[in-house]
């Protein structure tokens, strides 16, 4: 099949042959031409982070100017990022691109004036970024975390969720399930479909620390699946099982939602026909401190509109469990740099940014 390229000078020759009038070659030239708006691309200076305004960069970004190059040093991002069709970029430009992506629903012709590059480039650049964040940082989320999850470190979650009035004295996180909707699929609607909810959606499992950080994530699952179905895949009782412990060696428990079974590391609230008033008070002081693992779903959206716009979701044209753990990784970078409604409330300050991207211990898998 020939280029619009192609066609288009063939148009020439014919008109200035003859063949065609030049009521037909306008008609047919406007046709073939090309639809991508990525041809006035040179027109706009080159990306430099230094020209941009702090309040601008905050915006575009989500994060300040001068902690850009900090975010890029622990996650490790090569000086020079490539891709597989040898387009280059600095790793600034490359971090800059997937925040902008991320940031608030947009084409990659919207991101021209940004960063001056073709639209094919934009799209490369950003996903290369993106694998590379997943592939050598996706482990602190799906699998335990002993750099935010020893024993000292749960003994002290566990201590702030007691201060704020929760009965239990061993409870250091909360764990629930979200829901998050997409396009409608072409194939298996029945499988994204949430009666619940009552849209086409993925659902992740989610272990909220009171310090604000996500501590444990597990997805994206079909949107039909129960909640208790996500823990059992997910293998978090397990890992309980043998992690969560205090130093004095007593186990330590998350708390959940009627939904989840009761287990000796997972508490929740009484589900009697009948309640009596402590069973009813404890219930209802365990759903006040329960609450923050909402705030964390709603801080990750509204970080990263991006995962809100479900219209641009769709499965087979998007990674779109990649970019969830992505933006939930990048949403503990940035409660690590600034804190969030949850440490606040708990009055717990999350760990220092360079404290969370280092080494846990294990390789990569």
């Amino acid at each position: 099949m020939s280029s619009f390229k192609e066609v288009r000078e063939l148009l020439l020759v014919a008109c200035d042959s003859e063949i065609i009038n030049d009521e037909e070659f306008l008609v047919l030239f406007e046709n073939y031409r090309s639809r991508n708006p990525q041809f006035p691309y040179n027109s706009y200076p080159r990306f430099e982070l230094e020209n941009m305004q702090d309040d601008e960069c905050l915006a575009e970004f989500r994060v300040k100017k001068e902690d850009v190059p900090r975010l890029a040093d622990v996650l490790q991002i090569p000086e020079t990022v490539r891709c597989e069709q040898r387009s280059v970029c600095g790793r600034i430009e490359g971090l800059c691109m997937l925040l902008r992506r991320l940031a608030y629903p947009c084409r990659y012709s919207d991101m021209i004036h940004r960063f001056a590059r073709p639209v094919p480039e934009i799209c490369m650049i950003t996903n290369t970024v993106m694998d590379f964040i997943f592939d050598y940082h996706a482990h602190r989320l799906t699998q335990w975390n002993p750099r935010i999850m020893n024993a000292q470190a749960l003994q002290s979650y566990a201590d702030a969720v007691s201060v704020r009035g929760a009965p239990l004295q061993n409870c250091f996180g909360f764990v629930d399930g979200t829901v998050r909707p997409i396009a409608r699929p072409g194939e298996h609607q029945r499988l994204a479909y949430n009666g619940h909810k009552r849209v086409h959606s993925l659902k992740f499992q989610s272990l909220a620390l009171p310090n604000g950080l996500i501590a444990n994530m597990y997805g994206p699952i079909e949107g039909k699946r129960h909640d208790a179905c996500m823990l059992v895949e997910s293998k978090l009782l397990r890992d309980l099982e043998r992690n969560a412990f205090s130093p004095t060696g007593e186990p330590m428990c998350i708390y959940g939602d009627p939904a989840y079974p009761h287990r000796v590391n997972l508490q929740c609230p009484f589900r009697q026909r009948v309640l009596t008033p402590d069973m009813e008070a404890f219930n209802k002081a365990m759903s006040q401190v329960r609450v923050s693992v909402e705030w964390l779903f709603g801080d990750i959206v509204n970080y990263f509109k991006f995962l809100d716009f479900k219209k641009n979701l769709k499965i087979g044209m998007s990674s779109i469990g990649k970019l969830y753990l992505v933006s939930a990784l990048l949403q503990n970078a940035i409660t690590c740099l600034y804190g969030n409604n949850i440490s606040e409330f708990f009055d717990l300050k999350p760990p220092s940014l360079q404290y969370y991207f280092q080494s846990m211990g294990w390789p990569v898998e």
